[in-house]
């Protein structure tokens, strides 16, 4: 049974230094509302890594989910890229 359409993002981690937890940044390309230059704006994201297993630089799909904790309202759904050893 499905709860409905989760919001998701692909990003990339820039952090994997927290306990089941990793920072994950998304960016996104928007135009500046005066000038319509296309800039570059990022946001970064705590996500929930249950198996610690993912590592700097790995390209990642985000959902939505229940608050796990103070920051944490995103958990690590796949992993869709490998970082580079």
């Amino acid at each position: 049974m499905e709860r409905g359409n989760r919001k998701s993002r692909i990003g990339v981690v820039v952090s994997n230094k927290m306990t089941k937890t990793v920072v994950v940044k998304v960016e996104r390309r928007v135009a500046d509302p005066k000038y319509g230059k296309i800039v570059t704006k990022a946001e970064k994201y705590k996500a929930h890594d249950e198996d610690q297993a993912c590592q700097i630089g790995d390209r990642v799909r985000i959902v939505e989910t229940r608050p796990i904790s103070k920051d944490k309202r995103w958990r690590v759904a796949e992993t869709i890229e490998k970082a580079e050893a």
